[in-house]
């Protein structure tokens, strides 16, 4: 090979090398730090962009994408002095590449420690029962305490979360007959509150059917009442009725109303229960007599309803003579 087709070839290859060193693409998501003799003078943004050749060059890629960052596991003694195993993980995001380039070294590796002596610090000024049920707060305050640390740095903290909080064994089994013993009492109440309920219930029931059975005894006795006032009324026609007769002279019409008390006055002596035999001073003859004047009476009021309002009033027979008295006799009533 001669030397002009040599020094062709070195410089092909030479200017290959400056353009390479002299172009620079930038990825979208990242950010490059370029230096000029060792120093920082700018940021390249995503996109292609030109060095100074021989004087420039890349100092650091940095992500700008939201990155996670696992914090390791560690035994944290808490307030009450309990032994807790608690991790967490936090979600940052690069803002500034200048600052998270030369003012931090290891990035991902300092956020880490942080995040695990304010974990320690922030579970241990707690009780225990607080870590169990305060995640929100715990992470709350976690969150506030790192992103003022990480914000020199050109980071921001955008979340940080407990992935895992693990008491000891003896704690964790107190904890699990506590909640039986919780979850038993709800049952009781339950219980209890249910049997509450069907109490009211059959009360409620109860006292329905006492305010329907004395809507029913009202009215019964109203009706009662109605009844005992028609019958009232019924028997003041049937005595005004009478007492009529009687001023009109006729006879029946005294046999009649003599008769029917007399029926009652002997019905009532018939059903007293502590008699055991009724003497009866009495006449049948009479009895049957006072029976004829009712029959008569009965027919009398028929024939004035046929005569239909005439203006003469019937002319009254004389009652029957009476038949010959006879001996009182004592008739036997059982029970």
């Amino acid at each position: 090979m001669d030397l002009p087709n040599l020094f062709a070839i070195v410089l092909v290859v030479f200017a290959i090398i400056l353009l390479f060193s002299v172009v620079k693409i930038v990825p979208q998501g990242r950010e490059f730090t370029v230096e000029r003799f060792g120093k920082y003078t700018r940021t390249l943004a995503p996109g292609i962009s030109l060095l100074t050749p021989f004087v420039e060059r890349i100092g650091r890629r940095m992500n700008m994408m939201e990155q996670v960052l696992d914090v390791p596991q560690q035994e944290v003694i808490t307030k009450d002095n309990a032994m807790v195993k608690v991790d967490a993980i936090v979600f940052i995001q690069v803002m500034s590449a200048s600052a998270a380039a030369y003012r931090v070294e290891d990035l991902p590796y300092a956020i880490t420690q942080l995040c695990s002596t304010n974990l320690r610090t922030v579970v241990g000024s707690m009780d225990l029962d607080e870590v169990l049920f305060q995640r929100d707060n715990i992470n709350s305050r976690l969150l506030t305490v790192i992103d003022a640390a990480t914000e020199p740095w050109g980071v921001k903290v955008n979340r940080i979360e407990i992935k895992d909080l693990t008491p000891p064994v003896d704690i964790t089994n107190a904890m699990a007959r506590q909640m039986k013993a919780e979850r038993e009492r709800r049952a009781v109440i339950t219980e209890a509150e249910g049997e509450k309920q069907a109490a009211i219930a059959r009360a409620e029931g109860a006292k329905q059917a006492a305010i329907l059975q004395a809507e029913g005894r009202k009215e019964a006795a109203f009706r009662d009442a109605e009844a005992r006032e028609r019958e009232a009324e019924a028997e003041a026609r049937a005595t005004a009725m009478v007492s009529e007769a009687i001023a009109r002279g006729d006879v029946n019409a005294i046999n009649y109303f003599v008769a029917q008390r007399y029926v009652e006055a002997f019905a009532e002596l018939a059903r007293n229960p502590t008699a055991k035999t009724v003497i009866v001073p009495a006449e049948m003859g009479a009895l049957v007599g006072s029976i004829a004047g009712i029959g008569e009476l009965v027919g009398l009021a028929g024939r004035q309803q046929q005569a239909g309002g005439s203006s003469a009033p019937p002319r009254s027979t004389p009652p029957a003579p009476p038949r010959p008295p006879r001996r009182p006799g004592s008739v036997p009533m059982t029970e």
